[in-house]
């Protein structure tokens, strides 16, 4: 039987096929095609939506086209459409300075260029005008948990939810900040809201991923995530390091296993073992995941499993979340490696490139640097650069990568010459990225650092940035952090760099 809503929808698709695909003429037009993207928009056909949205703002009316574009911009986010997205957002801040759902329609535009504080900023100036926006508190959660000021994060999304009880998305990062403080089963409770809020929860892929992540945190029961006796919390755990290939490996026991080279990888978000390395230490695979990297085969599904002993040197963790390798990449020059990063435990480190020596600990001292940087955290740590003076970007600080990359979005904007690209041949955790190329004549800042004239690898980071909500600058890997000694502090959001003395 058809539903009402499905008969209104149809009847709206009906009307807007006589109007045209095209933008709206009067008044009446740009009304029915805004009901008919709404309607499209909470069936999740996105796609559809926007071209509705499109159509609809192109009008005199002032506040039917403001309406229009707000819900061109979301809709735009939904599907990773970012550039389209800011393009017409950038004119909401100026034309709807006072209409709070405006500025924060603005602000989520410009966090997906990943300009994270102009975004926040833009947050806090719609709560001046009005404190009840969630659209505004959602936003201003998200930053604050980038910054790892999670409680505050935390308090921020639940007013929001208070605001707009069902408001799907909001239930969703309030289940992510829930899981970075490795509180599993309230993650996993309002993950499962999320996905009851989802219109075609029963056949969308997103809900699919959704409901595995939930059975994954559901499986830890009344084991203490990521756990770690209190003694060792307190303490420093330094160990020795060597550097292979630009790669720093670091000896790590797996559930008691005898001891293997891991990959001290700050750009992954998790723990990564073989096939091989899960098999021989017994660690099981409880479901599937999304993950995503540079290559061709972008989003990719792994195993996700939980390893119950974890040792690096005098640091020793129990219930330890993984990514297992599974399927393996194939056609790649080398074998996948095993990984970690000391942030997917949410814990700090000090890497001295001269000495050799990595420590990891819950709070790091105080130290005097000759550089500091902001560090944003999500998923990934970040920091902020600038490229030719005038376009700011955040880049993943990489300790598994070698070279200084930008994004292809990141390279398009910068409108430079065609006939300059030199190709080459890049392979990464998602396979071969075939459309890599050098970039050179490009200048780069990081606060103190810079690299005028500077040649840069490009990389197709389209499927990382459609996972994270955002478009990454790029990445700062090997080459941009030997020659210091590097502290990565969650506690204070900060990334410390000092010149080495050898």
């Amino acid at each position: 039987m058809v539903t009402l809503r499905r008969l209104a929808s149809t009847l709206a698709v009906c009307a807007a096929l006589m109007v045209g695909p095209h933008a709206a003429t009067t008044t009446n037009d740009a009304e029915l095609q805004l009901q008919l993207a709404s309607l499209l928009f909470d069936e999740t056909r996105f796609t559809e939506a926007l071209q509705a949205y499109r159509n609809a703002i192109d009008t005199p009316d002032t506040d039917l086209a403001l309406r229009a574009r707000m819900g061109f911009v979301r809709t735009a986010l939904r599907i990773g459409q970012f550039q389209d997205a800011q393009h017409e957002a950038a004119s909401l801040k100026t034309t709807a300075p006072r209409n709070p759902e405006a500025v924060s329609t603005y602000a989520d535009a410009i966090w997906s260029a990943g300009l994270f504080d102009e975004a926040e900023e833009a947050w806090r100036d719609a709560l001046a005008i009005a404190p009840e926006s969630s659209r505004a508190r959602h936003g201003l959660a998200r930053s604050m948990a980038s910054r790892s000021q999670l409680d505050e994060a935390l308090d921020e999304a639940q007013a929001a939810l208070k605001m707009s009880p069902r408001d799907g998305e909001i239930h969703h990062t309030v289940g992510f900040i829930y899981e970075r403080m490795a509180r599993y089963e309230q993650a996993a409770a309002a993950y499962n809201n999320y996905i009851n809020l989802l219109p075609n929860k029963d056949r969308s892929d997103k809900a699919a991923w959704s409901r595995s992540q939930v059975r994954f945190l559901k499986s830890f029961g009344e084991k203490q995530p990521m756990a770690m006796p209190e003694e060792a919390a307190d303490r420093l755990h330094t160990v020795d390091f060597r550097v292979v290939d630009d790669k720093v490996l670091v000896k790590v026991r797996v559930n008691g296993n005898r001891l293997q080279d891991f990959v001290l990888d700050t750009g992954s978000e998790q723990t990564t073992i073989s096939r091989q390395t899960a098999s021989s230490a017994n660690v099981r695979p409880i479901t599937y995941t999304l993950s995503a990297g540079v290559g061709e085969v972008g989003l990719r599904g792994l195993q996700l499993g939980r390893i119950d002993d974890f040792e690096i040197g005098t640091l020793k963790m129990q219930n330890v979340p993984v990514l297992i390798k599974a399927p393996a990449l194939r056609g790649i020059p080398k074998k996948e490696t095993e990984s970690f990063s000391p942030m997917a435990f949410g814990l700090s480190m000090t890497i001295d490139y001269a000495t050799k020596k990595l420590t990891i600990a819950k709070k790091l001292p105080e130290e005097p640097a000759n550089i500091k940087m902001a560090l944003r955290h999500h998923r990934l740590s970040m920091v902020r650069g600038l490229i030719n003076g005038n376009r700011p970007t955040y880049f993943v600080v990489d300790t598994g990568g070698e070279v200084i990359s930008i994004s292809t979005a990141t390279a398009e904007s910068l409108q430079t010459r065609p006939g300059r690209k030199i190709g080459l041949k890049v392979y990464g955790t998602s396979g071969w990225d075939r459309d890599a190329f050098l970039l050179p004549g490009v200048n780069l800042k990081f606060d103190d650092i810079a690299y005028p004239n500077f040649s840069v690898v490009v990389l197709n980071l389209r499927a990382p940035s459609v996972l994270l909500g955002f478009e990454l600058g790029g990445i700062v890997g090997h080459r941009f952090l030997s020659p210091y000694r590097v502290s990565l502090d969650l506690e204070r959001s900060e990334m410390r760099m000092s010149k080495s003395a050898n």
